[in-house]
């Protein structure tokens, strides 16, 4: 119907459905967490543009930027250390850097950043968090995810939002990957940003954390000091 007519009521999906507005309420809700629609007052229209792109096109996006934040990434990393990893493009390169190390506790949602470890034959200690596949990224998500990730302290963090603004600090465009990165977040002691220059100064639809819980950002040599001077008002760490 929203493909036919572009803007749909909760009324008439009801009506029309012959169920209620409640569940119509929570069907338009699970779209919207898809990408498929925008909820509006009484109902929704059908989301035409401005979407965050597929994953698969996201991968091949700004990839000398991403191997240049994987290696900074990287050295960050002490023998002994337990981080955890969410899933996205920049850090499915930072897995690769990742797999050169060793006696290092690696807890991850993503079966990318499992199986690049995985098949590099790595010394690390490698944990995949159960869950629900919910989304066109290939990682775990939901209830049983979250309390998976709360079983867990560790050292650090590494999540790679899809923008983040230094007073406001860190998003993501999907719900669902933003509960993973801020559960993440709160059982690490330190909060690691994976940025790069496109994704500076910018907001998306949902917040992951404030910025005064991030530790570091680490971008790229392609971020231009305009970019980088917002953030170095703040106490964090910022390697660019």
């Amino acid at each position: 119907m929203l493909e036919a007519n572009q803007q749909i009521s909760a009324g008439d999906l009801a009506q029309v459905l012959g169920v209620s507005r409640e569940t119509v309420r929570r069907d338009l809700v699970d779209l919207e967490s898809d990408g498929a629609v925008d909820r509006v007052h009484g109902g929704a229209v059908l989301r035409q543009s401005g979407g965050e792109a597929p994953f698969e096109k996201r991968r091949t996006a700004q990839t000398r930027a991403k191997r240049d934040i994987a290696r900074k990434a990287a050295s960050l990393l002490m023998p002994g250390g337990s981080i955890f990893v969410d899933a996205g493009t920049t850090t499915s390169i930072f897995a690769q850097a990742l797999a050169k190390l060793s006696d290092v506790t690696v807890i991850t949602n993503s079966f990318e950043i499992a199986a690049t470890l995985q098949g590099a034959g790595s010394r690390i200690d490698l944990l995949l968090l159960g869950g629900r596949v919910m989304s066109d990224v290939p990682a775990t998500y939901g209830e049983l995810t979250l309390s998976e990730i709360q079983r867990f302290n560790v050292d650090m963090a590494f999540i790679s939002p899809v923008a983040v603004e230094a007073t406001q600090g860190a998003f993501s465009f999907d719900l669902h990957e933003a509960e993973i990165a801020r559960a993440m977040t709160r059982q690490a002691v330190e909060t690691i940003l994976l940025v790069d220059h496109t994704k500076l100064n910018q907001k998306s639809r949902v917040k992951i954390c404030p910025i005064d819980s991030v530790t570091t950002i680490i971008t790229d040599k392609f971020a231009t000091a305009d970019a980088i001077a917002p953030f170095q008002a703040s106490d964090l760490r910022m390697l660019s």
